[in-house]
């Protein structure tokens, strides 16, 4: 990571109270940068936010992005250059409990949000983080490429379809290269697989719901879908390369950085949920799984895989770790926890270690 580049850099980061949103304030605070974050109260006791003392390390404001004026007020207040959008209602099955909520968060968060942006002077680049649900899910065996078709079956799959597709017309309406007087800040949209990692304790998620189940009083975890297949990641991966599209982005280095990107595992690390769970108790040494069925539940995808050809092709990105190490880095930072160790050291082991990996790479700027 080009820490360099982060260093004194003021970055608007929403949804800083969730699990990818914590990792990455923690992460640019550890570079130097000035980062302001927007989000809503942790949802969960224990929570990344408060393990991490991320109040004390950023500009912290506890706030609803549906709210009229908070959006444009933070960004108004802080004058970010860079902003990295993360604030979302994130779970597919919540989707189906508020699917009001659900398209107000995620489609008009993203709307209010490039609406403030664009009467700010001060903003430089931006970067929408959407879904890889975001396509027309066919269940085929081929990946999605950034190209094929919006859609989604549930409202939180189709929230974030519309999602993006409300960014790219706020884009070509509002913003550079796309219109000649428009704002100077240049966007991406960024298309993430399935993440892992420690400090995750939403509920319906497969982790943190593997961890509860494992570390818990019966030692034991339900699985409801053990045949369905995702692209598995660490939560790094997408982090780091969120934190490259943005300067990309801002220094105008790299041409045709203002697209949508899917960033995602090797084909050979997408995995069915059974293979996560089973590998997760083979990393913590306990606990037993209860296979079940879907039987009943709400609709969720079976197969979802994406073809990531273009980041790495044209970003020279690739990931950094394979799906043996995503489980044992996830298992550790839990059985730390567990512990009872200082997770703000632990957790800053672990960003270390993955800046080694990184730097290690070469990054071909070949749009």
């Amino acid at each position: 990571m080009n820490a360099e580049y982060w260093n004194g850099r003021r970055v608007l980061v929403t949804g800083h109270t969730g699990f990818k949103g914590g990792w990455l304030t923690f992460w640019l605070a550890g570079m130097g940068a000035k980062v302001a974050g927007l989000g809503l109260p942790p949802s969960s006791e224990p929570n990344l936010y408060n393990l991490l003392g991320l109040a004390g390390r950023c500009q912290s404001t506890i706030g609803d992005i549906n709210q009229p004026g908070v959006v444009a007020e933070s960004i108004a207040l802080f004058e970010p250059e860079v902003i990295i959008h993360m604030a979302a209602q994130a779970l597919v099955r919540a989707s189906y409990t508020d699917p009001i909520g659900t398209y107000e968060t995620n489609v008009m968060g993203v709307v209010r949000l490039l609406d403030a942006a664009r009467l700010s002077p001060s903003v430089r680049s931006i970067v929408i983080v959407t879904s890889d649900k975001c396509y027309e899910n066919r269940e085929q065996i081929w990946g999605y490429r950034e190209n094929d078709a919006m859609g989604g079956h549930d409202p939180y799959s189709s929230s974030k379809g519309a999602a993006e597709i409300a960014a790219h017309s706020m884009q070509r309406s509002f913003f550079q290269p796309f219109v000649d007087a428009g704002h100077p800040a240049r966007i991406a949209t960024v298309r993430a697989g399935n993440v892992i990692g420690g400090g995750d304790w939403s509920s319906d998620r497969l982790v943190p719901d593997i961890v509860r189940g494992l570390l818990g009083p019966a030692g034991a975890v339900h699985l409801r879908n053990p045949k369905a297949v995702r692209p598995w990641q660490h939560v790094l991966e997408p982090l780091a390369a969120y934190l490259r599209i943005a300067e990309l982005l801002d220094t105008g280095a790299t041409a045709g950085v203002d697209d949508a990107w899917n960033i995602g595992p090797d084909s050979s690390d997408t995995r069915p949920v059974l293979e996560v769970a089973e590998a997760m108790v083979a990393a913590l040494g306990k606990g037993r799984l209860v296979l079940g069925t879907n039987t009943g539940e709400p609709h969720e995808a079976t197969l979802l895989t994406l073809d990531c050809t273009k980041a790495r092709t044209r970003l020279g990105w690739r990931p950094r770790l394979m799906f043996e190490d995503c489980m044992c880095w996830t298992a550790d930072w839990y059985a730390a926890w567990h512990r009872g160790e200082d997770m703000t050291e632990f957790t800053r082991g672990q960003i270390t270690q993955f800046d080694k990996l990184e730097a290690a790479r070469h990054y071909p700027r070949v749009c």
